[in-house]
């Protein structure tokens, strides 16, 4: 898997099409911290560690719907692999005008783009949420 972080979001992406409660991808630290982000803004219920079938370590992602849409709209992958993209605190975006959240990698941790802003860091824009 070249990707792992567009694997995830894909993932998230075709579970929400099809209307299932819940999905699991394969675990790790940046993935949870992307998860932690998506929670607090309000895009999933939660998340929980657990093992698959073949004792690897994986994340459950309970899905969240509203009147039986999905919550999460659009979500896009932004810095990819073969191109990193790094953005100055001034230089983040604002998904929708504000509507959406923009997912940050900064030194001080995952967070999202206002909290970025709120902490005046800049850093690599890992993907926005609509």
């Amino acid at each position: 898997m070249n990707d792992p972080i567009g694997d995830m979001l894909t993932r998230i992406r075709n579970a929400q099409a099809r209307g299932k409660a819940d999905v699991v991808t394969p675990a790790s630290k940046l993935r949870a911290w992307i998860l932690d982000v998506l929670r607090d803004e309000g895009y999933i219920r939660g998340y929980e560690q657990i093992t698959d079938r073949n004792g690897h370590p994986a994340l459950r992602i309970e899905l969240k719907y509203f009147d039986g849409a999905p919550v999460i709209r659009e979500i896009r992958r932004i810095s990819k692999p073969g191109r990193r993209v790094y953005m100055g605190v001034r230089d983040i975006p604002q998904v929708r005008g504000g509507l959406g959240v923009s997912i940050v990698s900064t030194p001080k941790g995952v967070m999202s783009d206002a909290h970025a802003r709120a902490a005046n860091v800049g850093g690599e824009v890992i993907c926005t949420v609509f």
